[in-house]
């Protein structure tokens, strides 16, 4: 079998830069790292509103008993009418894109 042995050149315009993906997902994590989203950051993130969201993602028991506070996960919910819900934004992203399937399938 022949081979061919080619040197090639691509340039990377100067506003860019070549990392590994692990380091690009410690950044990421790194900057939502001590961030929580309020009920409006979640809507603009998944581009849905706070109805669906409660009736397809935080209400539903296979859910709910993984993400309230109560049960050790990483979302309050309101106790009383008024009060903010409050979302652990690098637990929440993870969950969202874990189970994507399930909340949109």
């Amino acid at each position: 079998m022949q081979q061919l042995q080619v040197s090639l050149t691509v340039p990377v315009p100067e506003n860019y830069v070549l990392i590994k993906k692990v380091e690009l997902d410690e950044l990421q994590n790194e900057k939502l790292s001590g961030v929580y989203w309020t009920m409006k950051d979640l809507e603009q993130r998944i581009n849905k509103k706070h109805e669906w969201i409660k009736s397809n993602i935080l209400y539903p028991s296979k859910f709910r008993k993984i993400l309230d506070v109560k049960n050790g996960g990483f979302v309050y919910y309101p106790k009383v009418t008024g009060e903010k819900w409050s979302f652990h934004a690098v637990n929440m992203a993870k969950f969202l894109d874990d189970n994507f399937h399930s909340i949109f399938g």
